[in-house]
């Protein structure tokens, strides 16, 4: 991944920021020594330095000029404040810069860093717990070897895969904003078991765990969920009773537009 004479700096080092520094540390890849993370709260600089062991600042020039590799993780409507100057226009000449700003295109990536490797990735919040799905994008020139770094780094945290600049809103809504797709749909199912006579904190657990299960056997698997789907519906049985109620409902075109909606959001984002 990296050299041990390499630094990594995370930009903007709040809660996604900090879950990407855990896995690095927690996998073992990266040494404290080796990761430099910058904000703007005094609280939390000195809260990453004592939890983690890591350099911390409110400096991101000084941060920027000591890193290899520079992951940026503020706001998308202040990416370009933080990295679209003169000044870390140098400073950032040469190296790998990975954005998970929401919105924020390569192009624009590139225009404000003409002289370094753009990546951009789409996190989601399961990797504050390293289960979650992380989908990077990479710009023009950048190599092989700078991909790979960008997965490696990504991959402490979940899984972690590649596709093109152009379908990354889609993963915005998909992946960004799936999980409280996910959650609604959670909460739903347990409202029918307190419906049904649970309490509500064993629903929960009952519906969050099948959820977890359901996913799992559809990653370690391989087979389509219709397939898995089939394997719980037997003739005039319950689960079929159900699935034509949720039918009835038209489940599948709400939540495939919810995901429709979300990246027609997406796609405004960092662009004022």
């Amino acid at each position: 991944m990296l050299a041990d004479n390499q630094t990594l700096t995370v930009l903007g080092c709040g809660t996604m920021g900090e879950a990407i520094v855990r896995g690095l540390l927690h996998s073992g890849r990266l040494k404290a020594a080796q990761i430099y993370a910058t904000d703007r709260r005094p609280e939390v600089i000195k809260a990453l330095r004592d939890k983690h062991g890591i350099r911390a600042t409110s400096d991101n020039a000084e941060a920027c000029a000591a890193a290899t590799v520079v992951v940026v993780c503020v706001k998308p409507h202040e990416v370009v404040n933080v990295v679209g100057t003169p000044e870390m226009r140098k400073i950032l000449a040469g190296k790998l810069v990975i954005s998970i700003a929401a919105g924020v295109r390569l192009t624009q990536l590139a225009g404000w860093l003409p002289e370094s490797q753009v990546i951009r990735a789409m996190p989601n919040t399961p990797c504050l717990i390293g289960e979650g799905m992380t989908v990077i994008a990479r710009g023009a020139g950048v190599s092989d070897a700078s991909a790979q770094q960008a997965l490696a780094i990504f991959s402490c945290v979940g899984r972690c895969l590649e596709t093109e600049d152009k379908l990354m809103d889609a993963v915005t809504s998909l992946n960004g904003s799936g999980p409280a797709f996910a959650y609604i749909i959670l909460e739903a199912l347990a409202d029918g078991g307190v419906r049904m006579g649970l309490r509500r904190d064993v629903a929960i657990q009952i519906a969050a765990q099948m959820f977890q299960g359901a996913a799992r056997m559809v990653l370690e698997t391989g087979m389509h969920p219709a397939a898995l789907k089939d394997q719980v519906t037997t003739p005039a049985g319950s689960t079929i009773a159900g699935l034509l109620t949720m039918e009835d409902g038209r489940i599948r075109s709400v939540i495939a537009r919810a995901v429709e909606e979300a990246a027609g959001v997406a796609a405004k984002l960092g662009q004022s």
